[in-house]
């Protein structure tokens, strides 16, 4: 995948990410977005800051001393090559382990 093409597919991968918590109560988690850079900052005091790196072609998100990188793959999801992870199961755990909230992505 050339550079445009992983920066378009990345920045539709955030938007669609950020999309999925406008109806949730900013009391419950506070989302900010910025230069592609997405935080979400939840009621426990957990944050979570996902972002795309370009060198890499990969999604990078960290939360809770841990982080992840996760490739696109041909079929739309991000799976991280290391663990198996995908993202939006990933996010949605985190999410809900921490505020209980079940998140549709």
């Amino acid at each position: 995948m050339d550079e445009s093409s992983f920066d378009q597919v990345a920045r539709d991968e955030i938007r669609h990410i950020e999309d999925a918590f406008a109806d949730v109560d900013p009391d419950l988690v506070e989302v900010t977005s910025s230069d592609g850079v997405l935080r979400l900052e939840l009621s426990d005091g957990t944050k979570i800051v996902i972002n795309s790196h370009r060198a890499a072609r990969q999604i990078w998100m960290a939360a809770v001393a841990s982080a992840w990188h996760f490739d696109p793959t041909s079929d739309g999801r991000w799976v991280a090559p290391k663990s198996g992870d995908e993202l939006h199961a990933t996010l949605s755990r985190l999410v809900r382990e921490h505020v209980g909230l079940d998140l549709r992505l």
